[in-house]
């Protein structure tokens, strides 16, 4: 497993990266530390003020905005990525936070090539801490359900592949975060250098996208298809019964 990981936080997050980095657990030379960051976009507003849809830099998916938020759940299968000689990363995963605030509480999966070779892995994150790695052995075509969850100042974060039959539960006790958002995204992670190239993933298939226990298409969410310039990278189709839908690998 490579011990690669990421924040998601503000992608001008300057000191507080290279700090962090200072203090990250050991990963391959070749790799470099990799964190989530929060979207970057270029938001589309419609006639009646509301957001009808984003161009972002790093996300693909679906945010809900606009209310407080204090939970968000989805089953997703692990992707199968494709891997040329380049290097590349992409990772899928709830949260809360991250659209329009610098903190993110978020779980996910992770599909990442190095030298022409796949590697998969899991993992937390509570943004300004580090990322952390879970050890559990992830394949590609593992069945993921997750929920992200806060009471009071108390997050939890569990991560299930119900594949290879485990679970981890990790709970955080932060004060001061916004809980504005709640979102499930496929992501091209990011390096202190900036977005990294997203490797092949296919199809990522999302399943049982809820926020607050209800459908997130009844928040009416921002759907988000990922572009550098006029090259898209991911897209992003309709939700189906409210809350499913899939992101569609088009460009590293």
């Amino acid at each position: 497993m490579s011990a690669t990981k990421r924040f998601t936080a503000a992608t001008a997050v300057g000191a507080a990266v290279l700090s962090a980095l200072a203090t990250a657990p050991a990963v391959a030379s070749a790799a470099p530390t990799v964190f989530q960051a929060p979207v970057g976009s270029h938001r589309v507003i419609g006639p009646d003020g509301r957001i009808e849809h984003s161009t972002s830099s790093n996300w693909a998916g679906y945010a809900a905005t606009g209310r407080t938020f204090t939970s968000v759940s989805s089953s997703w299968v692990q992707p199968a990525v494709s891997c040329s000689s380049s290097t590349a990363y992409a990772s899928f995963w709830i949260g809360l936070d991250g659209d329009g605030s610098n903190s993110v509480e978020q779980t996910g999966s992770e599909g990442d090539c190095y030298g022409g070779q796949a590697e998969y892995y899991a993992w937390y994150e509570m943004y300004p801490a580090y990322p952390v790695n879970y050890s559990n052995t992830v394949k590609a075509g593992d069945h993921f359900t997750s929920t992200v969850s806060v009471s009071g100042t108390k997050y939890t974060l569990t991560l299930s592949d119900t594949t290879q039959g485990w679970t981890k539960t990790t709970t955080k006790t932060q004060s001061g975060l916004s809980n504005a958002s709640a979102e499930i995204i496929a992501e091209a992670p990011s390096s202190s250098t900036g977005v990294l190239p997203l490797a092949n993933f296919g199809t990522a298939s999302f399943t049982n996208a809820t926020a607050n226990g209800s459908p997130i298409g009844s928040f009416s969410p921002d759907q988000i298809n990922m572009a550098s310039g006029s090259t898209t990278k991911a897209t992003t189709s309709a939700l189906s019964s409210s809350e499913n839908f899939t992101v569609t690998w088009k460009h590293s």
